[in-house]
């Protein structure tokens, strides 16, 4: 009797950890209005990097690190990804940002869904919308978004590291106005 009681307040408190930093992770993202972070991408085996900027809900603003000028913009609608060379406009409702950069959708998914635990560092919730497979990924500690993993459908899988996170800053206006084409 003693040790079935044992093992139901231990699975009580493992409960009750995990759900504490579940519902930390649903706090701090609730309270975030923008991000600005570096980040890592990884698309297929080509590793590309540079900064970003983030304002909920679906604008985003990055700049790559590469000799190209790559920028990728989207005002909340359409996607903008520009180079020297090249301009390539999507509606941003045809790709997985469309669901990453929307706060209140995510955070429904995050609060509907269970977490996994990864190396004891991050928590990772997955999930499929729009036949495009979305993993997030929070660190363990410090609760904040580190990152996002997308299948699509052609199975081209992409993977995003953030760091060197800043919320909430004060903004440049315009940032998110969609660059013309040259």
């Amino acid at each position: 009797m003693k040790k079935l009681l044992f093992i139901l307040i231990f699975f009580s408190i493992i409960s009750n950890v995990s759900a504490s930093i579940k519902e930390n992770i649903i706090k701090k993202f609730t309270n975030i209005e923008n991000i600005s972070f570096n980040f890592e991408q990884n698309i297929n085996g080509k590793i590309e990097k540079g900064n970003c900027i983030v304002e909920y809900p679906k604008k985003i603003y990055c700049k790559y690190n590469l000799g190209n000028q790559k920028t990728l913009v989207s005002d909340g609608k359409s996607l903008v990804i520009k180079t020297l060379s090249s301009y390539y406009f999507y509606p941003l409702e045809k790709t997985p940002l469309d669901t990453i950069l929307n706060k209140k959708y995510l955070l429904k998914k995050i609060k509907g869904i269970k977490q996994r635990n990864i190396d004891d560092n991050f928590i990772n919730f997955k999930f499929v919308e729009n036949e495009n497979e979305i993993n997030l990924f929070f660190d363990k500690k410090t609760y904040n978004l580190i990152g996002w993993q997308t299948v699509d459908i052609y199975q081209n899988i992409s993977i995003t590291y953030l760091s060197s996170i800043k919320r909430n800053q004060k903004l440049k206006k315009g940032i998110f106005e969609l660059p013309q084409q040259n």
